[in-house]
């Protein structure tokens, strides 16, 4: 029974950290399509943050200097799509797949230039890396049953971005509930009419959004390249912030469903990796390929409306232009 726990926590501790771009860029696009911007350009974002971590820190040696220009790089694309799309109103979409496309090719082009590795940049060295913190206490508490192996395996042992990822969540519930910037956000999102009327700017609140977004993408792509991984390769994002859409949409727009659901992705990818060489009943050894597309089947499923239809806010992709 004890190895059946040990192992039940391992996979949710690997759930937790699979799920961690997941939910940073759920959450970023929550934010940005509760004030009325559609935001498909999260792989972009993440894709070239993951780039910027990972090539500064190689050039530095410092993680948190990866962690500002991965920041400063997110962020940047994030005020280009509302230069696009907030302020020449145009088409939201085709802003968001140019940044992925930009990003896509960019980063190869750029990995080239800098490093010579094929798009890649060097494996990074450990002072280069996030690393794993032991919280304290953890292998005091450890023999403990139960709430010991809970305490070190799935709280304790996790690099800084899985942390900021999960307490992303109760804080963006809190400044789109709790606050009065957050109910103006939404207030944006589904009637800007409204908004403007109260002598406030739609322009104004829609970049702030856009801007907690591009900052939400940069940590996901520091956790790809410098905490998860150990360096950019090629198109390492790997369809993630599409994943994130699909279970933003299935959260309905709200964050802990959202949270929920990233956390189902994270246990198929999971699991997918620990069903590899397996051999299932009536079946006989798991097919690889199969498996490994359980989340990109998920994805679909859940983007082609099999489990009820999510309604979105109002004003979601509608440019808005002020009355005269």
């Amino acid at each position: 029974m004890t190895e059946l726990w040990i192992d039940a926590l391992r996979i949710l501790d690997g759930s937790l950290r699979l799920a961690t771009p997941l939910i940073l860029c759920a959450m970023a696009g929550l934010v940005s399509e509760r004030a009325g911007v559609i935001d498909i350009g999260l792989e972009g974002k993440m894709l070239a943050a993951a780039f910027a971590a990972a090539a500064v820190a190689s050039l530095t040696g410092s993680p948190w200097a990866g962690m500002a220009a991965a920041l400063g790089v997110a962020v940047a694309l994030a005020l280009l799509h509302g230069f696009a799309c907030i302020t020449h109103r145009g088409e939201q979409i085709i802003s968001g797949v140019a940044i992925n496309i930009l990003a896509s090719g960019g980063t190869v082009v750029a990995g080239i230039a800098l490093f010579r590795q094929g798009g890649q940049t060097p494996p990074l060295m450990a002072g280069e890396r996030f690393r794993p913190i032991r919280l304290p206490g953890a292998e005091a508490l450890a023999d403990i049953p139960v709430l010991g192996p809970l305490y070190a395996e799935l709280v304790s042992g996790h690099t800084l971005p899985v942390y900021l990822a999960v307490l992303s969540v109760p804080l963006i519930a809190w400044l789109l509930g709790r606050t009065t910037f957050g109910l103006r956000l939404r207030a944006t999102g589904e009637m800007p009419l409204a908004v403007d009327s109260a002598g406030l700017s739609v322009a104004v609140i829609r970049y702030r959004a856009v801007v907690i977004a591009g900052l939400l993408c940069g940590l996901a792509g520091v956790f790809l390249s410098t905490a998860h991984g150990a360096g950019f390769v090629r198109e390492m994002s790997a369809g993630k912030g599409f994943i994130a859409l699909a279970a933003m949409i299935f959260g309905k727009w709200r964050p802990w469903p959202v949270f929920g659901a990233c956390l189902l992705f994270g246990f198929l990818e999971t699991a997918a990796a620990r069903l590899q060489g397996v051999t299932l009943p009536l079946i006989g050894p798991a097919p690889v390929e199969l498996i490994l597309l359980l989340p990109y089947i998920a994805t679909v499923v859940l983007l082609a409306g099999f489990f009820g239809r999510a309604v979105p806010p109002r004003a979601l992709g509608v440019p808005y232009r002020k009355e005269r």
